[in-house]
């Protein structure tokens, strides 16, 4: 079950119902004055991680994790501290053994930065991509058809 993820604006807050708050911190700036894509990339982290782990169910399957292989993010403008970044979240696709997120980062209702990540599940014991339980797809696609259109 996928969505055609060009269809998906990941500028507008609606696309997004899984929100993460990151505060920016002074040490977040460059040299401009701005925040530095650095930085920005590790808010998109923030999302990430809080958008995903939930789905793994470590409790049940602790040898379940995944590997980010890919990243892209789009800067769209300009932002300064002080103040919080909005992480929108969102699955895009499930593959066999890999899965893609996108990602809006709002300050108030201003798109700042949209990203994309492909991640693939990984088994801690094994250091291998896997295709993942059942259970975990079948919960990701629950989320994927329910998410915003």
């Amino acid at each position: 079950m996928n969505k055609d993820k060009s269809s998906i604006d990941l500028t507008s807050r609606s696309s997004f119902s899984h929100w993460t708050p990151v505060t920016l911190r002074f040490s977040d700036q460059d040299s401009l004055g701005h925040v530095n894509n650095v930085a920005v990339a590790a808010f998109v982290e923030s999302g990430r991680t809080r958008l995903i782990h939930p789905f793994l169910m470590r409790d049940k399957y602790p040898q379940l994790n995944y590997a980010l292989v890919h990243v892209e993010i789009d800067y769209r403008a300009e932002f300064h501290y002080p103040g919080t970044i909005d992480v929108g979240g969102r699955i895009q696709r499930i593959g066999s053994k890999s899965f893609s997120t996108a990602f809006g980062l709002f300050m108030g209702d201003v798109c700042v930065a949209t990203a994309g990540s492909v991640n693939c599940f990984f088994d801690l014991e094994r250091r291998e991509s896997v295709e993942p339980p059942d259970e975990v797809r079948a919960v990701l696609e629950k989320a994927l058809a329910e998410q915003p259109s």
